[in-house]
């Protein structure tokens, strides 16, 4: 593996609803498979991941600005700027923005999994451009493995 430098401007940014973004950082086959990596923008209140797991992969996320709120299992964690997760393979987890903040988040799987192709997917069926449906046929594909929760639906409501 060699070294790998992304700069800002290098870097693809995959807009999302109400200003959120994904700036993908790094793939799988950047890192020989080490790990991949992306930052998550979302706005107030914001959905950042419907409940799923990572058979394969453990999961780092680093809140860099705002407040987080993580599904972990059964769970729910409240993490502010600072703050760390992480979460092994095969738990059940998800995220999003606190109501009445947006957030900035640094995630990291190792290992990696090729997952740019469902960031750029993803964005596409939050903007209502494909159904979140067609994402289950890929579970398999990019390691996400998508479960129902109702705890997580009750604590975030429509958002």
């Amino acid at each position: 593996m060699h070294p790998l430098v992304v700069i800002p401007e290098a870097a693809e940014v995959v807009g999302l609803p109400e200003g959120g973004a994904f700036t993908l950082l790094a793939d799988a086959s950047q890192t020989a498979g080490a790990l991949g990596a992306n930052r998550l923008t979302v706005g107030p209140g914001r959905d950042g991941a419907a409940p799923h797991y990572h058979a394969l992969s453990t999961e780092l996320f680093y809140v860099v600005d705002g407040t987080m709120e993580f599904l972990l299992g059964d769970r729910v964690e409240t993490v502010a700027a600072g703050g760390l997760v992480v979460v092994p393979p095969r738990l059940p987890h998800a995220f999003g923005a606190a109501a009445g903040t947006g957030a900035d988040l640094l995630a990291v799987l190792a290992p990696g999994v090729e997952r740019f192709g469902y960031f750029r997917r993803l964005a596409r069926v939050q903007h209502g451009l494909e159904p979140f449906d067609g994402l289950r046929s890929e579970q398999d594909r990019y390691d996400v493995h998508f479960v129902d929760d109702e705890r997580w639906s009750s604590l975030r409501g429509d958002r």
